[in-house]
């Protein structure tokens, strides 16, 4: 958790407006080094550079990147947890890590394990689904990649990846209860999309439509519960 927490800081403290100009999609379509099934997932996925809007509310809360920013910045003032910031950031680090060019809904999935506290994390570890069956899953479905193949700092996001993130804020939107955009609502993004490796390595693993309500129905609950600790840590910081 410690090393979550570091991760984030550093991930919210310096994080560019915008990321550096992506690197030639061409060359990494040609680059021997990569698997068929990453240099596909190249070609069609990393478009979208992330952006990252730092809102300091006691603890610093951050506008994760959605395809319609001017949505989540409107009336709503959506606001993703703390819980699922880290986990953002921890899954930019394990793709790093896995050496993958793209953050992908698998390094998303990744991410919200590493993390470990939201109650995603605890339904998956509950059903046995544990980062190091997720990696070993990932490599199946996506394949290894070189191990000198250097991934970039911020490995942009795949569409899938996009879809998860906008279909998150999209549910919340639709719920019209206050609180934030949580890790639960993240992992119902990634579950949402059949085609996506992260469902794949989900379903692969034991997961199904009957966890996904059960989620479902604690997302409130998690939001609530952000709610109340981000009271806790204003009076704390106040006294």
């Amino acid at each position: 958790m410690a090393t979550a927490d570091r991760v984030a800081a550093t991930f919210l403290s310096s994080f560019p407006t915008h990321h550096p100009r992506p690197f030639s999609s061409v060359s990494l379509v040609t680059n021997p080094v990569l698997p068929v099934s990453l240099r596909a997932a190249v070609t069609g996925g990393p478009r979208l550079a992330s952006r990252l809007r730092v809102h300091r509310v006691g603890a610093a809360v951050a506008q994760l990147p959605t395809t319609n920013p001017e949505v989540a910045s409107g009336e709503k003032k959506i606001r993703w947890s703390s819980r699922a910031v880290r986990s953002f950031a921890m899954a930019e680090l394990e793709a790093r890590k896995m050496r993958y060019p793209t953050t992908g809904t698998e390094g998303l999935l990744m991410g919200i394990l590493v993390e470990g506290t939201s109650g995603a994390a605890k339904l998956l570890r509950a059903n046995g689904t544990t980062l190091l069956k997720v990696r070993e899953e990932a490599a199946n479905v996506l394949g290894k990649s070189e191990m000198f193949y250097f991934s970039p700092m911020h490995p942009p996001l795949t569409e899938a990846a996009q879809r998860a993130l906008d279909w998150a804020v999209n549910e919340k939107l639709k719920s019209g209860e206050d609180g934030e955009v949580t890790a639960n609502h993240l992992l119902l993004g990634i579950w949402s999309d059949k085609e996506s490796a992260g469902h794949k390595i989900l379903y692969s693993l034991g997961f199904d439509d009957e966890k996904a309500s059960l989620l479902a129905k604690t997302a409130g609950e998690e939001a609530a519960m952000s709610l109340r600790e981000q009271g806790e840590h204003l009076i704390y910081s106040s006294t």
